[in-house]
């Protein structure tokens, strides 16, 4: 069963996301960052926390929202070190020249950059290479978000 979910997953990730790769940011139809999940928390806690609406900040035409007021402020002052690469999208998928959703939970900070996946089974195949799909993900990522 497990590797019919894992199938499916990577059925779904050759689905490209509709105009998604002219969005500098991946967001939810609600217009959220992280499906609404605290980038900050990432670092700070270790683990994906959802945002409250209390706290929230817009940053690449997306809302972002946090878990506190220290966390907004942390993010207002230097999104570029807390903000997901590649926009947001799934590193697996950009990694392999398309772009596709996430899981908030299916994370991984690497040299102090977070990086997010479509899901836990697909986490697993881009963490086979990091340093790899990080490679071909930074060579991707470009003409991607030009929408080449």
């Amino acid at each position: 069963m497990k590797t019919l979910r894992t199938i499916l997953a990577i059925s779904l990730l050759s689905v490209p996301v509709a105009a998604s790769a002219l969005d500098p940011v991946y967001s939810s139809w609600r217009g959220l960052a992280i499906r609404g999940a605290d980038p900050v928390a990432y670092f700070s806690e270790g683990r994906a926390v959802i945002g409250s609406p209390a706290f929230e900040y817009t940053w690449q035409g997306a809302t972002w929202r946090f878990s506190s007021e220290e966390h907004r402020a942390r993010f207002a002052a230097d999104p570029e070190r807390h903000a997901p690469q590649y926009g947001g999208y799934c590193a697996y998928a950009v990694s392999e020249g398309y772009t596709a959703s996430i899981d908030p939970e299916a994370w991984k900070i690497v040299g102090g950059k977070l990086y997010l996946n479509y899901s836990r089974d697909v986490q697993k195949l881009w963490e086979a290479d990091v340093p790899g799909r990080i490679a071909r993900g930074d060579a991707n990522w470009p003409g991607l978000l030009a929408g080449e």
